[in-house]
């Protein structure tokens, strides 16, 4: 049995793509997938499955779950607990001295991008908003408020051509702390 978070991107937002958590655990556990718990209304389920797929694999399978049930064409990136300790540990703007946490976000990424794609993203204009990219992750930090920010999914994906999701910092460590509690229990 192995754990896993999938990240689903733009449900539930601005009353678009109306998922509610409770069904969705529902759908996933009649799937097939254990242990089911879901972090607040923006996509984030923590579950266990048997067998050894690759996280790719997992994101389609849900994906297309929700196409089925839902109707809705939700892209999905799907990380484990590894990769959370991994982000937790390794975030550079943490090395700052005074840094607004609330400022930080994470990008996870459908797939790793090419260095061509990488160097488009990075040749964008987005100042004064700050990315670091290691692999499948984007550290994120906003020096304008996210909102107002042309540092956005619909640019990284459009540079980068991978699927893409945020999540603001404090969201991240608490889906950390959710895999730990798991884990315990």
């Amino acid at each position: 049995m192995k754990s896993y978070v999938a990240l689903l991107r733009g449900i539930n937002v601005s009353g678009q793509k109306l998922i509610k958590m409770e069904t969705l655990r529902k759908v996933m556990e009649d799937f097939g997938f254990q242990n089911v718990k879901t972090y607040i209304q923006s996509g984030n389920i923590l579950f266990d499955t048997t067998g050894n797929m690759t996280p790719e694999t997992l994101e389609k399978q849900i994906h297309d779950l929700i196409e089925a049930h839902f109707g809705f064409d939700v892209s999905v990136v799907v990380t484990d607990r590894e990769m959370l300790q991994w982000i937790s540990v390794n975030n550079p703007y943490l090395k700052e001295k005074e840094i607004d946490l609330k400022k930080l976000y994470i990008t996870f990424l459908g797939s790793e991008p090419s260095k061509e794609n990488i160097q488009a993203l990075l040749n964008a204009n987005f100042e004064p908003d700050e990315i670091i990219i290691k692999e499948r992750i984007i550290f994120m930090k906003y020096n304008n408020p996210a909102g107002n920010s042309k540092l956005n999914n619909k640019l990284i994906e459009n540079k980068l051509k991978v699927t893409a999701t945020a999540r603001n910092w404090n969201t991240t460590i608490k889906l950390l702390a959710l895999f730990e509690e798991r884990v315990v229990s």
